[in-house]
């Protein structure tokens, strides 16, 4: 390598560290071009359908959020009706027998405690859909980066060392990636 450098610094005219020439101008364009075009062929295979996917998971679990409010609205629509139902009983209290009062007060209490526990049921269920949902993606995402992170690292140990030192890094990374713990 030493050497490398010293012949380079030979063949420059004296005070030059490096030839700004034509070649090197040439060379520097291609490596441009050649970056547009890697960051590009990388944001059609990578970016876009990952952001496709996640768009497409937060539809879903608005779509579900939506869901679960509009369920709610309606139990609370209920509740607001029989609430209105109950003012109108007290309000024909003195017409109304002391046994039949009892019977609708039970029944509209009855009501509005199963609207109340089918509500908490949707709510309940659907934070159990999502947080299954949250761990199927990380799940998915952590195998996805385990496998880029091999590609990667086996291209780049292919271009750099030996069959032998690179089947032990290879084991190696492999091993460490198995162990390692996947936090939020």
């Amino acid at each position: 390598m030493h050497s490398i450098v010293a012949l380079s610094a030979k063949a420059l005219p004296e005070g030059r560290v490096f030839g700004l020439d034509t070649q090197t101008l040439v060379s520097i364009g291609i490596q441009l071009f050649n970056g547009i075009i890697l960051a590009l062929v990388l944001s059609f295979i990578l970016y876009k359908p990952v952001k496709e996917f996640m768009q497409k998971r937060t539809d879903r679990i608005q779509g579900k959020l939506d869901t679960a409010d509009s369920t709610m609205a309606k139990a609370k629509e209920l509740i607001a009706e029989y609430d209105s139902k109950i003012r109108n009983i007290e309000q024909e209290r003195m017409k109304i027998l002391e046994a039949a009062r009892i019977e609708a007060a039970e029944e509209s209490k009855k009501i509005i405690e199963e609207a109340k526990v089918e509500a908490q049921e949707i709510k309940r269920r659907t934070r159990e859909s999502i947080s299954e949902d949250k761990e199927r993606l990380k799940e998915e995402t952590r195998l996805y980066i385990i496998e880029l992170s091999s590609l990667i690292a086996e291209k780049y140990i292919s271009r750099n060392i030996d069959d032998e030192i690179q089947d032990k890094l290879f084991e190696e990374a492999i091993a460490e990636l198995e162990d390692a713990q996947w936090q939020n």
